[in-house]
């Protein structure tokens, strides 16, 4: 009998060299063999017709092949496959697809599934269709006969094949059969009975025989949209599992020492003191939120998220105030050095005339002023420590560290966070964070650092609650006033001399603009324009009487530096430059961003790069050029960018054109390896694991026993090690 914990080449079928090929589609296991679920299905029950088919319609149909060759057009060779039923004809057309001459006997059964469309002549085809061959039309071979049972007078599932070669659909349908006929009975129920109940889930190994092997009466369209009881009590267990991780994560978290700020009077006054404007409600909200973490007696694990200058930098600041009147040191950790810097100058001009001591450190300082700011640190000299990663490195210490802040968390992702948490909170941490090392004065007890991350990245809830899961969320969706909303156009390049003109005005009233591109050189990609050609072009025609600048992420760190101090300081009218500039360069003064081949950008890069201008009071004015022709999913994105400039309406779109891994970069940013859940699709299902799993962490009650919670954390602990990897549990 076969385990869910059984390696899958144990599997009849399989063996070393198949398990190999398994490995790379991330399966190990049986458990992860059978959850490898279809990616549709085909209905084989009731496969149409050739003479029922209409053009239009998406069809099954299993036909016997006739005849088959290559025929080559002016533009690409186009391969051309004849299947029929009887006197019945099918035609079907695959374009540069020379690969597929010797594909097709004649005589062989073959399942094709696509659109079917109507040529020139009135006969139907179809374009590019799903195809799998069965098998010889006239085999009498009882094992031919068996198999054949697998693919067609049923519903059939539908894999995506791994590898090369033999890991085809047919491959996965025999061995996944054979395992489920293999399978243990006895199969652990690791949902508690009450939540089973509730949600009228079926038991595991019948959920897994019916996601696999649909019967007769099952819903199609419920097949097709992962919504059968099978496939959600599959789903379910996934999130619930995860949802249960992270709450054990949070009630660990608040088991843990942390520091106890007071916040009195005096601290008070000195947050007042500091405030160049008066607050919106939203940032009085969240200062609340973590103000209040801050005074209990565990560490602090909060998320700020805002919209592009909604006000999280002050926000931040407030906070490090009251770790720095409470006599500890705050780091604040950006990606870039622009954006450190520009965190560093913001400091200064805040917090340096109260008398808060401010550091930078930063990768690329020389060796002695490095040296010369650690030693700062160490001794506790320096109370508001603001750097790159070059914060990480084991040599910088920390006297007395109480607030770490993260910025832009997405693109530090969940390993580097987890690292600069955890530089305090015990004897093999601490020495990271600074509380041992020359120099370095004793910090008493194991307290942890509070944590802040902050993101102008914004996250849909629903992604929020679960790549954060261990984090609690304060959300600033207020701009501050004096704010005007950015008006944006959509324009074709062929009407680039009037957006040049346009620019030109508003320099002439004595504004700044960029001009982004989304390469650098034009080798790149040969038919987009490129930022160094076109800088060339902007500062020796079109604007030769103006001051243009250029930069991109090829200049060295120095050269960066002074072309972005020379755009805040006004002594460039025009910045040329690709999407380095994306993140954290504040110049109040830019009212005009031009976007060159926007559509080549995705959309939340589109708004990061948006949020560069309107952060003054001045109308601002975001153009979207467009070169070529433009696909149906990018006129979406540039209609969005148009309609709103709500970052939270455009992060669900975003989420929704182009999936939660591709949204954030999945391993980057820590999302868990899902094997049958998506968190677009299956978004009310989140937030019933999420409930569910709080629940069950309640502790034991009238619907919820001991054991069953014990069986629960059991389980977690063997598939959240492995599979998700976000959290550890004890």
């Amino acid at each position: 009998m076969l385990e869910l914990t059984t390696p899958v080449q144990y599997v009849k079928g399989i063996g070393p060299k198949l398990a190999e090929i398994l490995a790379t589609k991330g399966i190990a296991t049986v458990g992860d063999l059978l959850n490898y679920l279809p990616f549709r299905y085909e209905d084989r029950l009731n496969p149409r017709g050739i003479a029922e088919l209409r053009a239009g319609e998406m069809a099954t149909v299993i036909a016997e092949v006739r005849n088959s060759g290559l025929f080559r057009t002016r533009r690409m060779p186009i391969f051309q496959l004849t299947v029929g039923q009887g006197p019945s004809r099918l035609k079907c057309l695959w374009f540069n697809a020379t690969y597929m001459q010797d594909k097709f006997k004649a005589g062989e059964l073959i399942a094709l599934y696509g659109k079917v469309e109507q040529d020139k002549s009135g006969e139907l085809q179809i374009i590019q269709p799903q195809f799998e061959m069965l098998g010889d039309a006239g085999a009498e071979n009882a094992d031919d006969k068996a198999a054949a049972s697998l693919e067609v007078g049923r519903i059939v599932p539908i894999y995506e094949s791994a590898g090369q070669g033999r890991v085809t659909a047919r491959w996965f349908r025999r061995v996944i059969r054979k395992a489920l006929e293999d399978l243990t009975p006895d199969l652990a129920e690791t949902i508690p009975a009450a939540v089973r109940g509730r949600l009228a889930l079926p038991s595991p190994r019948e959920a897994l025989w019916k996601v696999h092997w649909p019967e007769a009466g099952e819903s199609f369209e419920d097949l097709q949209s992962s919504r059968t009881p099978a496939h959600i009590r599959l789903i379910f267990e996934e999130l619930f599992f995860l949802e249960l991780g992270l709450e054990l994560k949070r009630r660990q978290q608040k088991a843990e020492t942390g520091i106890i700020f007071r916040l009195d009077e005096r601290v008070r006054q000195a947050i007042k003191k500091i405030l160049p404007f008066h607050p919106t409600a939203a940032q009085k909200k969240v200062l609340k939120e973590i103000a209040d973490d801050m005074q209990k007696p565990y560490p602090m694990r909060r998320l700020l998220q805002g919209d592009v200058g909604s006000g999280k930098t002050i926000v931040s600041f407030q906070a490090a105030i009251i770790a720095i009147e409470n006599g500890y040191q705050v780091a604040l950790m950006a990606p870039t050095e622009i954006l450190a810097q520009q965190h560093y100058f913001s400091a200064r001009r805040i917090l340096e005339n109260a008398g808060y001591r401010i550091v930078l450190l930063t990768g690329s300082l020389e060796a002695d002023r490095k040296r010369e700011i650690r030693r700062h640190i160490a001794q506790g000299n320096a109370q508001l420590v603001i750097g790159t990663h070059a914060l990480l490195e084991e040599k910088v210490e920390f006297a007395k560290p109480g607030l770490v802040i993260v910025d832009e968390q997405h693109r530090f992702g969940v390993l580097q966070r987890l690292k600069l948490m955890k530089k305090s909170g015990d004897e093999g941490s601490r020495a990271a964070l600074g509380q041992t090392g020359e120099g370095a004065r004793p910090h008493t007890g194991l307290a942890e650092p509070d944590v802040l991350v902050m993101t102008a990245t914004p996250i849909p809830r629903t992604l929020a609650l679960t790549l954060y899961g261990d984090l609690d969320i304060s959300v600033l969706d207020e701009l501050p006033p004096g704010r005007t909303p950015i008006i944006t156009r959509k324009v074709s390049d062929e009407r680039s001399s009037e957006v040049w003109d346009f620019v030109r005005k508003q320099v002439q009233k004595g504004h700044q603009a960029y001009v982004v591109y989304p390469v650098i050189a034009e080798s790149e990609e040969t038919e987009l324009k490129a930022a160094i050609k076109m800088y060339r072009e902007l500062s020796g025609k079109i604007f030769a009487d103006l001051k243009v600048g250029l930069l991109h992420g090829r200049l060295d760190a120095d050269l960066k530096d002074q072309v972005m101090r020379m755009f805040q300081k006004g002594e460039l009218q025009i910045l040329v430059a690709t999407t380095v500039i994306e993140v954290g360069v504040d110049v109040p003064n830019a009212t005009l961003m031009v976007i060159e081949h926007a559509e080549r950008f995705g959309l939340a890069q589109l708004h990061q790069l948006r949020g560069r201008i309107g952060r003054g009071a001045a109308k601002s004015f975001c153009i979207l050029m467009t070169g070529g022709k433009v696909t149906e999913e990018g006129e979406r994105r540039l209609d969005a960018m148009v309609r709103t400039n709500d970052g939270f309406q455009i992060a669900e779109l975003d989420l929704e054109l182009r999936g939660p891994g591709e949204f954030f970069g999945t391993r980057q940013a820590g999302m868990p390896n899902f094997s049958v859940a998506n968190l677009i699709r299956d978004r009310q299902l989140l937030g019933l694991a999420k409930r569910e799993a709080a629940a069950v962490m309640a502790g034991p009650n009238s619907e919820i026993t001991q054991v069953e919670i014990s069986r629960a954390l059991v389980a977690l602990r063997t598939r959240w090690q492995r599979t998700y990897g976000l959290v550890e549990v004890a």
